[in-house]
């Protein structure tokens, strides 16, 4: 099993966790009323998915 030989100091960690980021959640219009869903996910306005619906639209 690997064992590090000497601790890594705390800017060597705080280098490495810099490059753990998020990214924003991409967004497409839907067709039917044009608001912005995710992508593959049944619009939460209009309640559609490959234009056909799915679910009761949210009020």
């Amino acid at each position: 099993m690997a064992v590090p030989k000497r601790k890594m100091s705390r800017s060597n960690t705080r280098a490495r966790r810099s490059q753990w980021k998020t990214t924003a959640v991409a967004l497409v219009s839907c067709p039917q009323c044009r608001s912005p869903r995710q992508p593959h996910i049944a619009c939460p306005t209009c309640g559609t998915y490959n234009r056909r619906q799915v679910i009761e639209p949210s009020a």
